[in-house]
């Protein structure tokens, strides 16, 4: 059986509170349609949930923004970026919080990496596992 997956999403999103169930479902259903297995989709919703608000609680201290959510699949690996044009993460946090959140997506992804984006703002790169077993198309 073959199955037509897409193999990449990108949305953008207001950096609100309300946006992170969006997040999380729509990147969650990519992994599965991907191939993740369902402990790695678990781990791709708790890691993109915490990436996600990060840029709400961080990036734009009290201004309006976006946070773009990219997801692709590489051989039999899923790529999720979270990223943001805020003030970018080397800036001292009004409120950090208890800072369980970067180790929380450490434990979830494979690998992941915290970068400062050239034209400004922050961008978390995960890395998960997929099962392998699925034949993609472009959808």
């Amino acid at each position: 059986m073959v199955v037509a997956v897409r193999n990449s999403l990108h949305e953008v999103y207001p950096a609100t509170p309300e946006a992170v169930p969006a997040v999380r479902v729509q990147v969650a259903e990519f992994a599965a349609d991907a191939g993740a297995a369902p402990d790695t989709v678990e781990s791709v919703r708790l890691a993109v949930s915490e990436a996600f608000t990060n840029a709400v609680l961080h990036a734009y201290r009290g201004r309006s923004g976006d946070v773009q959510v990219t997801a692709a699949v590489t051989g039999n690996e899923l790529w999720v970026l979270v990223s943001d044009t805020g003030c970018g993460h080397q800036t001292p946090a009004v409120n950090p919080g208890l800072g369980w959140g970067l180790a929380l997506i450490a434990q979830a992804t494979e690998d992941f990496l915290i970068a400062e984006r050239a034209a400004g703002g922050t961008e978390v790169r995960m890395r998960f596992p997929l099962s392998g077993g699925r034949s993609t198309s472009a959808a």
